[in-house]
């Protein structure tokens, strides 16, 4: 076996390790064996970086590009992801256990994210106000916000990286990117991208590393402008505290408990792949994925039946073979929590109809799993699960599934599995959810907002308004009149 890679930071253009020389392992999750080390960035990396990115929005090779030329750079870099996707789907793949069949497939779409906001960046516009003084031309215009702190889990990383950095580039911001500890190695293969684009040292660095030395230092930092964070609730109250040191503007895309409805005159074979996909796509490592199954009470044991014949086809296995559907959880606490969870659903009644147990192998394996709950007070309806659990709940009325779905804290996705139009429209407008797929599940597009409700955040990423959140709005009074100003005690 040859040398384990290591991976630096990137800081201002240049590759470095940590100040402080801390260095992390990273473990491949379908063997359980460290493959990798990267450099963990110290206070001091943060104050680098920081300053990087402050400096460069003074400076004019960033500050004068035109609208246009931050475009291309973006179309640049868009092509130079789709070209190296193979190989940045295999590095987060190793590192993460994600399935190579989705990372490399993510990473080619997410240049079309790029794409998107490159297109944009020549469309951020101002406006002349109808003002009603006559004696003043009254105009605005939208400005960099400034430095950006964009945080993202390990999870989903390029996509999640892309509703980030896409727009905030696209306005002319400067952007320190934060990989998640767990499995940074694609961000940091990423980083190599964004330096031959030809983006100016110090526009985006890329750093990693624990809460203490970097994730606080960051959030809390006073040249911060702008907070991206995606991630759990918890570790997002601890960002919004931070961001009261600096009055950053922030948005949230935390987690989620989402609720997939299916009613009795739902195609029942459609219905079972939509909640096999939210629920075991991804092997379940997901945010949105859809872990509350509530079924319309006649069709339950039909569905419960066609799902488990459809699970029994399910290829589990090595993530990098392309014919595997769920592969390795990323830790191995993620096994431990779920197999507490099970424990606790069992003592409340629950009937699991399928799977339930980890799986006797090496890697972090954890066999996709069916429970009928009896109520809503078991556990697994309750908690984010982020594996391959799904939890179905009956209900026996329309009024009684709007009210099962809404009762929760989170309110990210949603599905509605339903041949009834009016009752798609009725039901999707009454979710308390950013998202509500209807007949599908788990779609994303550069086109389309993306983000939730309650605890599971505020913001939007995605779509055309998210790059004006990447914007101040500047307003400029200039008077017409060859008079001097008048009384200066008298507003105008």
């Amino acid at each position: 076996m040859g040398q384990k890679p290591h991976y630096q930071l990137f800081i201002d253009g240049a590759w470095v390790d940590g100040a402080d020389g801390q260095v992390m392992a990273s473990q491949n999750p379908a063997t359980g064996e460290d493959w990798a080390t990267f450099a963990c960035a110290a206070p001091a990396d943060v104050d680098r970086a920081i300053a990087a990115a402050r400096r460069v929005l003074d400076d004019p090779t960033w500050r004068d590009m035109t609208q246009t030329q931050r475009g291309k750079l973006l179309y640049r870099l868009a092509d130079l992801i789709e070209e190296n996707a193979a190989h940045i789907g295999q590095i987060e793949t190793t590192d993460s256990g994600k399935l190579l069949a989705e990372t490399a497939t993510q990473s080619a779409y997410v240049g079309d994210y790029y794409r998107y906001y490159a297109g944009l960046a020549d469309k951020i516009e101002g406006a002349v106000l109808p003002i009603d003084k006559p004696d003043m031309h009254v105009f605005t215009r939208r400005e960099p916000i400034g430095v950006v702190v964009a945080i993202v889990p390990w999870n989903a990383q390029m996509f999640l990286t892309a509703t980030k950095l896409g727009p905030a580039l696209a306005a002319g911001c400067s952007v320190v990117l934060k990989a998640s500890e767990i499995a940074p190695a694609p961000m940091l293969e990423f980083a190599r991208l964004i330096e031959a684009a030809g983006f100016p040292p110090g526009v985006v660095s890329v750093i990693t590393g624990d809460a203490e030395n970097c994730a606080i230092a960051l959030t809390r930092h006073p040249d911060v402008d702008r907070i991206a964070f995606t991630g759990g609730p918890e570790t997002a109250r601890h960002v919004v505290r931070n961001s009261a040191e600096n009055f950053a503007v922030t948005t949230l895309e935390l987690g989620g408990k989402s609720p997939i409805l299916v009613f009795d005159d739902a195609d029942l074979d459609g219905a079972a792949n939509g909640l096999i996909a939210g629920n075991f796509g991804a092997s379940g490592q997901s945010c949105v994925a859809g872990s509350r199954g509530l079924i319309h009470r006649p069709i339950l044991q039909d569905l419960i039946a066609r799902i488990q014949s459809k699970m029994q086809g399910i290829r589990i296995g090595d993530p990098m073979d392309a014919q595997t559907q769920i592969g390795p959880l990323c830790t191995a606490a993620q096994v431990s929590r779920i197999e507490e969870t099970l424990d606790a659903a069992r003592a409340g009644g629950a009937q699991i109809h399928f799977g339930g147990q980890r799986l006797d192998q090496p890697g972090n394996y954890m066999a996709p799993t069916l429970v009928e709950c009896p109520d809503a007070s078991i556990e697994t309806l309750k908690v984010e699960m982020f594996g391959p659990v799904m939890s179905l709940l009956p209900f026996d009325t329309e009024e009684e599934a709007i009210a099962l779905a809404n009762a929760t804290p989170f309110g990210l996705g949603s599905g509605v599995f339903t041949q009834n139009v009016a009752r798609a429209h009725r039901v999707s407008s009454r979710l308390k959810a950013g998202i509500c797929w209807v007949n599908t599940y788990r779609a994303v597009s550069p086109i389309a907002p993306f983000g939730g409700y309650d605890q599971s955040g505020y913001g939007r990423e995605a779509g055309l308004e998210a790059v004006l959140d990447y914007t101040r709005t500047k307003t400029t009074w200039i008077s017409m009149s060859d008079a001097p100003m008048a009384n200066p005690f008298v507003m105008r």
